[in-house]
């Protein structure tokens, strides 16, 4: 019989509190009960994508190993391979050996005619990044997603660029969102000034394209930077292809590259974001849950989350290569999380059984994301009967109301908004609560196809598709 897949515009998925299935890696104690078991996320998105344009541009062939495979890096894979890099897939997709193009390469792109199409979906760091690579590289392309990506701003990014590029860019949607259009001989040297409050993509991909330029380049950033952490580990991947950094963000906002790439081999970390859910699920559960595969060393800042579930009452014991989690007596917190944005969702569903509220801050560039995952987060969260107040840089999430946390209720549908994040999130509140339906489940392909899979194996606990369902390989 074959295998069926979820039509991602229909089909929602209901994760069920109780009832125990033994799962390959961990098991449920009793009904409802303690979540226990150890898990190894997929490759880190935000690593692989970094990885791969530093691959892309180097000489030699790298090796990527751990390597993430989803929407977002398969449209990343896609691109690249347009402007002639060359990229062989190897254990079903998670080693990737990346043949890399060099300055001398881009003069074929340099031509009269149309640009080069890339379909870049809703794929942020695609898009950030290629913008700046591709105007460092020269030629002509033109960058277009989904209709949401053509809302999400990118115009900073395009005026960082615009007085130190040869030749022209754009951003073509109003309010300076995509599709991107360029026309490029390549930087000339300038320095640039790039405004640091909506994404620290915009930074990373200006200093990964630096060394694409041949050429040393100033970058100075403007207000407050979001999200630094991001940057740091731009920085540390950079170095490993031969990139070099010089950072002044103190005294004078400014970083300076310089070098070029050069191929390696690079093993890409588990994602420290997607391990959020997992350690979130022993904390709403009182159980016990190890990620493997990851310290607090880790490249990634978002593995700082646990010690924001450790301020709400969680035990947190971390070694060279895992970190676990054991839940306790939740309270609330008053965080910045302007450097671990990308859990706000995880640590707003785990603020609903605290035993007082939770404040989050320093997360307004979160409205730019995939969604606006402050707003339309407060809406989802209230349709689970919980209080949320909506602030310009984040939320306050009231405990849920003890009726509804212990299992009372009625069915409530939690739109995703195409977002990866949401769905992951509500994940977690259905295992407390029942009849929580999820729509869209399978937009968690953008970054982590397999989770409802890893999530069942994990807690022992079986969710169910409704509807949209097809035959495999069939429309």
């Amino acid at each position: 019989m074959p295998a069926i897949t979820p039509k991602s515009s229909h089909a929602s998925v209901t994760v069920v509190p109780g009832g125990a299935v033994k799962g390959v890696s961990g098991a449920v104690q009793g009904d409802g009960g303690a979540v226990q078991g150890s898990v190894r996320p997929p490759g880190s998105k935000s690593l692989t994508n970094r990885a791969l344009v530093c691959a892309a541009f180097a000489s030699g062939a790298s090796r990527l190993t751990g390597s993430l495979v989803s929407e977002d890096t398969e449209v990343m894979i896609e691109s690249l391979s347009k402007v002639g890099v060359k990229i062989e897939s190897l254990d079903a997709g998670r080693t990737l050996v990346v043949e890399g193009v060099t300055a001398a390469d881009s003069a074929g792109n340099e031509v009269d005619g149309p640009p080069i199409e890339m379909f870049i979906a809703n794929s942020g760091t695609t898009v950030r990044f290629l913008t700046a690579a591709l105007s460092a590289f020269g030629g002509k392309y033109r960058l277009s997603g989904v209709d949401r990506m053509h809302e999400r701003p990118i115009g900073d990014l395009v005026d960082a660029i615009s007085p130190a590029i040869d030749g022209s860019i754009t951003a073509v949607s109003d309010g300076g969102c995509p599709p991107v259009e360029i026309d490029a001989k390549g930087w000339s040297g300038r320095s640039m000034s790039v405004a640091g409050g909506v994404s620290s993509q915009y930074l990373s991909g200006l200093m990964m394209a630096g060394p694409i330029a041949s050429k040393p380049i100033e970058l100075k950033i403007t207000g407050q930077l979001v999200s630094i952490p991001y940057v740091r580990m731009t920085a540390k991947l950079m170095e490993a292809f031969g990139g070099q950094t010089d950072w002044d963000l103190e005294a004078s906002q400014a970083i300076r590259v310089s070098g070029s790439y050069s191929a390696c081999d690079y093993a890409i970390e588990p994602d420290a974001s997607a391990a959020s859910y997992f350690w979130a699920a022993a904390a709403v559960s009182g159980g016990r849950v190890t990620v493997e595969g990851l310290s607090e060393d880790a490249l990634q800042g978002d593995v700082g989350f646990v010690r924001v579930l450790e301020q709400m009452g969680c035990e947190v014991n971390a070694t060279d290569h895992s970190i676990e989690v054991v839940g306790g007596d939740l309270h609330g917190v008053d965080v910045n999380m302007s450097e671990i944005s990308d859990t706000v969702q995880t640590l707003a569903v785990v603020a609903l059984f605290a035993d007082s509220p939770t404040r989050v801050r320093g997360v307004a560039h979160n409205r730019f994301k995939e969604t606006d995952r402050i707003g339309n987060l407060a809406i989802e969260l209230r349709k689970l009967g919980a209080q949320v107040d909506e602030h310009e840089d984040g939320l306050t999430i009231h405990p849920l109301p003890a009726e509804t946390s212990s299992g009372q209720g009625d069915p409530v549908e939690m739109e995703t908004y195409n977002d990866h994040r949401m769905a992951m999130s509500f994940a977690v509140a259905g295992l407390r609560i029942p009849n929580v339906r999820i729509l869209n489940p399978a937009c968690t392909g953008k970054t982590y196809p397999e989770f409802w899979a890893d999530l069942e194996k994990l807690t022992g606990r079986p969710h169910h598709w409704q509807g949209g369902l097809t035959e495999k390989g069939k429309t």
